[in-house]
């Protein structure tokens, strides 16, 4: 990091310290608080850290304002429009677009990694049929510690690439494994001739009784969910990554601890709870009064999978998901499925109200991610594992450009006690 040039003054009890002021590439300045305790012995109190840059990174920036989002300074829809998953997985852990030779090479070696280690379905017995595909997903990533020894040793840079790619590689297949687990079907191993969500869709849906053919349309859809969820910069469980990362963790515990986080409602939850919020509307004829309702400032009812925390204009994502749930939609069709049919007419009947357009509210990519899996014929319980497979490749990347950041510090929040002070123990012996 350059020398700050520029410093902000801070005046406690009279006495003045100069803050150095840090200006990104892009979005606002930094000040530096490092040396604020042991100067002036205070903190700084910001609970969510929603005013605390924890680290520097070079990998994604979000500008919520403009509804913009970058991976390596590349526009998420010209990625999502031109590109695929594994080429902005490439992008996202080594920097750059790769040439057609490092494309190939990258997805060979994530293609030979898909398969698990034969004992590790053990792991999957253990559970009891009706876990959540979550569950079994945080405690199988956190296993792969105890199955791959030669890639936990986060000092050495070939031991951090290979557990890079075997993370990529395998949690497509772990997924689908705890999908087909809570099911009851027999689990479909992964094949090498075909590409990385065609892979997954065929593991979660062939049977042995029957050829599986997977549908392009279906696939790039699929991609696409991938691409557009592949990292959204220092989320909540982006900084759980990086802080169980920070006491030098090895990388499957981190990420599962990545999945964990993710498994709360307010983060990874919201196609899931878009979906239940089309349910609780149930038909079409209900939309009006479901409408009125999310205008009435005392009703409760809020519309799911409409405007978002981060983008205060729009979400830049729901453009390029909105095309492909048009296309899964036009193939599928809606006529059978009562709950398309409420979310297809919801999205345009609030695309049509003036209400929403002022405040911004449209569709997000939970809306339109949320139809488009509904459609396929996955259950709600499996969108959060998708989100977290899709995810895995932003934790990664972070974690391995965290491990490789000289200034990394174990990760260690301060607090405003308000407790007690000082009690004594024999205040209880003489009552």
């Amino acid at each position: 990091m350059a020398e700050s040039t520029k410093f902000a003054k801070l005046t406690i009890d009279g006495k003045e310290y100069d803050l150095p002021i840090y200006s990104p590439t892009a979005g606002p300045d930094v000040l530096d608080i490092r040396k604020l305790y042991a100067q002036a012995g205070v903190f700084t109190y910001d609970p969510g850290f929603t005013s605390t840059a924890s680290c520097d990174s070079t990998i994604t920036f979000i500008d919520g304002g403009a509804g913009e989002l970058l991976h390596r300074g590349y526009p998420i829809d010209q990625l999502a429009g031109k590109s695929h998953y594994l080429e902005v997985c490439y992008l996202l852990l080594y920097g750059e677009l790769p040439s057609p030779a490092q494309l190939e090479d990258f997805e060979s070696r994530v293609t030979n990694h898909t398969m698990l280690h034969e004992q590790m379905m053990n792991f999957f017995r253990g559970f009891r049929r009706d876990a959540h595909p979550m569950a079994v997903m945080v405690g199988v990533v956190g296993a792969m510690s105890a199955f791959y020894h030669d890639s936990t040793d986060i000092s050495d840079p070939w031991q951090r690439e290979v557990a890079s790619i075997r993370l990529i590689a395998k949690m497509p297949t772990i997924a689908a494994m705890a999908y087909k687990y809570t099911i009851g079907q027999p689990f479909v191993y992964p094949r090498n001739d075909l590409d990385y969500a065609s892979n997954f869709l065929r593991m979660c849906f062939a049977v042995p009784a029957e050829d599986y053919e997977v549908n392009p349309i279906l696939s790039r859809a699929m991609d696409r969910i991938f691409t557009l969820h592949a990292d959204h910069e220092q989320n909540a469980s982006t900084s759980t990554v990086r802080l169980a990362s920070s006491s030098g963790a090895n990388p499957f515990a981190c990420i599962a601890a990545g999945i964990a986080c993710l498994w709360g409602p307010a983060h990874g939850g919201a196609n899931q709870a878009c979906l239940e919020m089309l349910n609780e509307i149930g038909t079409p004829d209900r939309i009006p009064e479901f409408i009125a309702r999310a205008k009435d400032k005392n009703d409760p009812f809020r519309l799911m999978g409409f405007g978002h925390r981060v983008y205060k204009n729009f979400d830049p994502r729901a453009k390029v998901m909105k095309e492909s749930a048009d296309e899964v939609l036009e193939l599928l069709g809606v006529d059978n499925n009562p709950i398309l049919q409420v979310a297809k007419e919801l999205e345009a009947a609030a695309l049509a109200d003036p209400y929403f357009a002022d405040k911004k509210l449209f569709p997000n990519v939970d809306f339109y991610s949320g139809i488009i899996l509904e459609a396929m014929g996955f259950p709600t319980s499996m969108f959060t594992p998708i989100f977290a497979l899709a995810r895995t490749v932003g934790w990664i990347s972070q974690w391995k450009e965290q491990i490789s950041d000289p200034q990394l510090k174990i990760g260690r929040p301060r607090q405003l006690y308000l407790g007690e002070n000082s009690r004594d123990y024999s205040d209880i012996e003489n009552r």
